[in-house]
């Protein structure tokens, strides 16, 4: 299967680089493999995860609190959003629709 990450979770991608790179320098691209790693990894669990708003899967990251919201189509793994999980689920919600 191949990934393909859209532009609307690329933009998350980069926020959440800038804003771990605020906190500590080197955090952000940490922050970056970690979610790339976890992205990677649907490629061998792609469709495992509980879908959430109806019609994505939800893939929570292992070191940091955020989901990849992504939709298996003819054998390719969008990934729509990546998002902050202390966000209010109603934004969450709302981002996805």
């Amino acid at each position: 299967m191949k990934i393909k990450i859209l532009n609307s979770a690329n933009r998350d991608l980069i926020d959440g680089f800038y804003f771990y790179e605020k906190q500590t320098e080197g955090l952000g691209t940490y922050f970056l493999d970690t979610l790339f790693s976890d992205i990677d990894s649907l490629k061998i669990y792609a469709r495992i995860h509980s879908i959430h708003f109806e019609k994505y899967h939800r893939l929570l990251s292992k070191r940091f609190p955020f989901a990849v919201y992504y939709r298996v189509e003819n054998d390719i793994i969008l990934i729509h959003a990546v998002l902050d999980c202390r966000r209010n689920p109603a934004w969450i919600r709302k981002r996805l629709k």
